[in-house]
């Protein structure tokens, strides 16, 4: 498994074993949004700040990865699924892992949402694309979110902690759920997923404090780290957003120290 280990490194940080993840896949579900117009600017600004990995579907390797400025963790993402669809919540695989490796991947993502019409065959594909990843030595990580009709609230601690333990349960090295609220009700989701669990920034929040208030909720229940996608690259100042989670995620900083941080740029 060292393969598995060497591009690990290229994404959990070696020292503090925790990652700040930028993705920056919208582009296929929502199309071009503000932010992600130029990818090769958006990378540079956030790997600036600190960003261990970046997020992308295949298309955007070759324009979006690197040119210039430190290198990066490269996550390519295997699933896709457009806001104009019947069913926006059906997730299908758009790249093999065959096809990402050959790109340069450092690691594959998949997204699943359970409880939508279609969870039956997007749980196949995470089978399918896990014997892969074991067969190539190609790190996991499963985004899954519990989104349908019978799901009450896709932040309950009670649907979150059984889709982060499913991704563990399918052989995901690291999985990405909602952040719960609090990190009282998050560590029930940290203590039944054996995996590095990492948190979905979600949709843009109110204020900075409240994003920082999440990182540090996730941290201080036992979370790997966050994967911060419109609240990063959409931000004013996107180098000094994902520099100021970046403190909190590998250098213990506090809200108010990440929040002034901020501050003291503009």
């Amino acid at each position: 498994m060292i393969g598995k280990q060497i591009r690990m490194e290229r994404i959990l940080d070696r020292n503090t074993r925790r990652v700040v993840i930028v993705p920056m896949d919208h582009g296929i579900t929502v199309g071009p949004i503000p932010g992600l117009e130029d990818m090769r600017e958006t990378v540079t600004r956030v790997v600036n700040g600190g960003a261990n990995a970046i997020l992308m579907h295949k298309g955007m390797v070759q324009v979006g990865h690197r040119g210039t400025g430190r290198d990066v963790g490269l996550i390519i993402h295997l699933s896709a699924g457009t806001s104009l669809s019947p069913d926006p919540n059906t997730k299908v695989l758009v790249c093999t892992v065959d096809e990402a490796v050959r790109l340069g991947a450092d690691a594959i993502s998949i997204h699943v949402n359970l409880g939508a019409p279609a969870d039956a065959e997007m749980l196949q594909d995470f089978g399918e694309v896990s014997q892969e990843c074991r067969h190539w030595g190609m790190p996991l990580l499963a985004m899954v979110y519990t989104r349908g009709p019978k799901i009450e609230s896709e932040f309950d601690v009670k649907y979150v902690k059984h889709a982060a333990r499913l991704g563990a349960e399918l052989g995901a090295d690291i999985v990405k759920v909602n952040y719960t609220g609090s990190a009282e009700s998050f560590r029930h989701v940290v203590a039944g997923c054996p995996v590095p669990v990492v948190i979905a920034g979600g949709e843009k929040v109110e204020s900075d404090e409240e994003l920082f208030q999440m990182v540090v909720g996730a941290l201080e229940a036992g979370g790997a780290g966050a994967s911060i996608g419109r609240n990063a690259f959409q931000h004013a100042d996107p180098e000094g957003m994902v520099r100021a989670i970046s403190m909190i995620v590998h250098e213990g900083a506090s809200v108010q120290e990440s929040k002034r941080f901020l501050e003291s740029r503009r």
